[in-house]
């Protein structure tokens, strides 16, 4: 049944959505829900009956970030619409819970994770409770970044607080989520016709001692193969070139559906042997890559989310018989000195993350393996840092991506003794960046002469490419601004418009770029290119 308005107008509502792949799935879940009930989509937040903010709160830039959006969403509607409900999704709610009502009052409806298949009800719900505090206008406190900023270090320590007496409850969320979609699920997709992510599990059992992410979004539950593949052979059947497999551990996939499990598996040891006593026919993260390679059509499969603790030599060997799964692996490491990766409970050693490495490199020719290392960490040392940087030296890793420490509300790591000061967390995290875009550009350089097949993605003009940056609350800065934002300009000339390409070794948003001076092509169909240039991070080509 189609939502109306009390003027039998359908509902129209529009959506802000923040932070990663992840928790754009779940807007894309939402948008569809919605549609299947009438509602309709709107970018004009003036017209809108109701506004949805989908918050992350990763760590604390994500949170501030989050708030700014929601007490944006009240400015505008103030200004222009003020029957008009708010609603407040995704990680920043499911955290913070009831607390949020208190100190964000403005707020119609707050929901969690476990609640976006519902998302039709909760909006109505919310506009009637709009229109029935419509009257009087919302308190304000000082400017809008800088009452972001108190709302953050307002929240409590430990989440999910109770509110303070005479505040309404308008949240619904469950404190421990166990919601996971299917493929009956309705979505309506925000990314291009090209490509799309395919979220394979929810939630984590990684006892990291600096993350959040298991207590906001679960433990680990994977979804049916099945389903998978179904919801995959339909995103082919639509048109898409590349499918991007994300989840919060990728390699778990499948291990929490074996009979007469007992907990979770978190050492390597642990869990190599538990794989290998897997009954026939049992899912694992192989066995989908394998039936996803059986999909007729022209696509790539590209693997995101994958933790070091679960990679066996049936993995690797998988990926390099798979034809169309991408010769990229994302594996954030965190860190390689040992101390460090026992504070930071990461269940894996130094020199097993040695061996992982060459293991890869050799059983996967031609592999892109992206990581991303925390600094500043409690407790290191200069030593530890510098052991951190020769790894990188030695390794030169193809894709990076570093985090400063953020030091999170409720996490082990928060109460550790030895917290390092910000400003040396900042220079650290410049000084291996400028390790890496050496190392970046020796890869370019290495890459000039060979063809590769990339999947273009846009034509952009040169003024807009000076513009670009790639930013990611789970990668970390890949560039760092500044002149080396314009090279790709240099480079390529004084041509008008340029063909944005990727390559199997850039996932999209996150990492670098392939640039075609050639307003010709095709968007969204694979094309061969020869490369016969680059920059710091990106490539230039020139169709074969």
């Amino acid at each position: 049944m189609s939502e109306t308005t009390k003027d039998n107008k359908p509902i129209r509502v529009g959506l802000v959505s923040l932070g990663c792949a992840k928790n754009l799935v779940d807007s894309e879940i939402m948008l569809g829900s919605l549609l299947k009930e009438g509602v309709e989509i709107t970018n004009d937040a003036d017209t809108a009956d109701a506004v949805i903010v989908n918050t992350c709160s990763f760590i604390d830039s994500s949170k501030e970030e989050s708030v700014d959006a929601i007490l944006e969403a009240d400015a505008v509607r103030e200004a222009g619409n003020r029957n008009q409900a708010l609603v407040v999704a995704g990680c920043l709610t499911q955290r913070y819970g009831e607390q949020l009502s208190e100190l964000i009052p403005e707020v119609d409806r707050f929901m969690g994770i476990d609640q976006v298949d519902q998302i039709a009800r909760i909006v109505r719900e919310a506009i009637t409770r709009r229109q029935s505090r419509v009257q009087a206008p919302a308190a304000k406190d000082g400017a809008r970044k800088t009452r972001a900023n108190k709302v953050v270090s307002d929240l409590p320590s430990g989440g999910n607080e109770s509110p303070a007496d005479g505040v309404a409850v308008v949240t619904e969320y469950e404190k421990r989520p166990k919601y996971v979609p299917d493929y009956a699920t309705p979505r309506f997709r925000l990314t291009p016709k090209h490509f799309a992510y395919l979220k394979i599990a929810e939630g984590c059992n990684h006892p990291c001692s600096f993350c959040t992410i298991p207590r906001m979004r679960g433990s680990h539950r994977s979804r049916a193969q099945a389903d998978v593949v179904a919801d995959a052979r339909a995103l082919v059947a639509d048109g898409v070139r590349e499918i991007n497999l994300i989840s919060q551990d990728s390699t778990y996939y499948g291990l929490d559906l074996r009979p007469d499990r007992k907990g979770s598996i978190a050492s390597p040891e642990k869990f190599t042997a538990a794989s290998r006593a897997l009954p026939a026919g049992s899912t694992t993260l192989c066995t989908l890559l394998r039936e996803l390679e059986q999909i007729d059509g022209d696509f790539w499969v590209r693997l995101l989310y994958t933790h070091p603790a679960h990679w066996t030599d049936e993995l690797i060997q998988t990926i390099a018989e798979c034809r169309k799964v991408a010769r990229y692996i994302d594996i954030p490491l965190q860190h390689i000195h040992p101390v460090m990766l026992e504070r930071m409970r990461r269940e894996t050693s130094k020199q097993y993350i040695v061996d992982l490495i060459q293991r890869i490199r050799e059983g996967i020719p031609g592999i892109a393996i992206r990581t991303t290392f925390i600094v500043g960490f409690p407790g290191e040392t200069e030593e530890y840092f510098e052991d951190l940087m020769q790894f990188i030296e030695d390794t030169r890793f193809e894709r990076l991506g570093v985090f400063t420490y953020s030091r999170e509300e409720g996490t082990p790591s928060s109460r550790m003794v030895s917290q390092i000061h910000g400003n040396t967390r900042k220079r650290r995290a410049r000084q291996i960046m400028e390790l890496q875009r050496s190392i970046s550009i020796d890869h370019g350089r290495s890459m000039v002469g060979k063809i590769i097949r990339v999947l273009p993605e846009k034509l952009a003009t040169a003024s807009e490419l000076s513009l670009a940056k790639i930013q990611s609350w789970e990668h970390g800065h890949l560039r760092q601004g500044g002149d080396t934002d314009t090279a790709a300009t240099a480079a390529i000339g004084d041509q008008e418009l340029i063909m944005v390409c990727r390559g199997e070794a850039d996932a999209p948003d996150i990492d670098g770029r392939v640039y075609v001076p050639d307003s010709s092509i095709e968007e969204g169909e694979f094309i061969n290119v020869r490369i016969t240039g680059h920059t710091d991070y990106d490539l230039i080509g020139e169709v074969v």
